[in-house]
């Protein structure tokens, strides 16, 4: 017998599927495991408990990392990512842009959540990020000690995904819209200054019917091996203007004259820091041919 489900939990090469208000434990047909957490899948049913995957239905979006080893798949069909930041542990600026990247790459709407807002640190963080706000992104501020009311109120009507480093708060978050979802929260290491990693396995959980959330494990790196040289100037919303303005048609900004993009940066239109980081990847998708 077969039925339509939805994966609301990944474990490698398990996965937990909801289907007509029960879950089954299953694995796919064969050796294929790329699914992530989110499908919507047709499932054979085997038992009460088990059932094998058939099939994924076509994605209306997918959140992936790529390095040069692997493919790591996060979330699929989301509307909003909600990238999870916090003044405490140090945060990962680069990383924030990677994943700002791969939401550009994906269509998929970002939005930069600042948690802990009650800590101190907090104000230093804030006006770090005002200049992402310029460029179009949206900043949301919280804390999840406290009062997590509008964070529901920017959920509703989406599936969304929680992403970020570790110890940012995404599972403290978690708890605190749905506290019956009893995610692990870790302490923070003051010592390495990073957070442990607490969340294992992508999780999706119901606010209501028309808002879902997915909680996702921390991360240290985010690969964008995915995204070709020539496609990353138009995912940084300040480059665009410039595009195709360069002197030479295969421009990749880094060491050519008369580059528009790096004038633009020299004119204070473009970050040094988001350009460096525009001319690292180009750098690094040229390598990887």
């Amino acid at each position: 017998m077969k039925q339509q489900g939805q994966i609301i939990r990944s474990y490698g090469r398990r996965f937990i599927v909801e289907t007509g208000g029960r879950t089954y434990d299953c694995t796919s047909r064969g050796k294929r495991v790329d699914f992530a957490c989110g499908d919507f899948v047709t499932l054979s049913i085997i038992n009460d408990e088990q059932a094998v995957i058939e099939q994924v239905d076509e994605r209306h979006s997918l959140l992936y990392r790529q390095d040069e080893w692997r493919t790591k798949l996060i979330a699929a069909n989301v509307t909003r990512i909600l990238f999870v930041t916090a003044a405490v542990p140090s945060p990962s600026e680069e990383l924030l842009n990677r994943c700002l990247l791969a939401a550009e790459a994906a269509d998929i709407e970002p939005v930069i959540l600042i948690n802990k807002s009650d800590l101190p640190e907090t104000a230093a963080w804030l006006d770090k990020l005002r200049p992402y706000e310029a460029l179009g992104y949206r900043l949301h501020v919280v804390s999840a000690r406290e009062d997590v009311s509008s964070l529901r109120q920017l959920l509703q009507g989406h599936t969304s995904v929680f992403i970020g480093q570790s110890g940012m708060g995404k599972s403290t978050l978690t708890n605190a819209l749905l506290p019956e979802a009893a995610a692990r929260v870790g302490d923070i290491s003051v010592a390495l200054d990073s957070g442990k990693h607490t969340t294992t396995h992508a999780a999706l959980y119901h606010l209501d019917g028309d808002s879902h959330l997915i909680d996702s494990p921390g991360l240290q790196e985010f690969g964008v091996g995915h995204i070709a040289a020539t496609a990353l100037p138009a995912l940084f919303p300040e480059v665009r203007p410039y595009i195709g303005q360069c002197r030479f048609h295969n421009c990749t900004h880094r060491m050519e004259p008369s580059c528009a993009i790096k004038q633009a940066c020299d004119d204070g239109h473009i970050a040094p820091a988001r350009l460096e980081l525009l001319q690292k990847l180009v750098t690094q998708a040229i390598n990887a041919n």
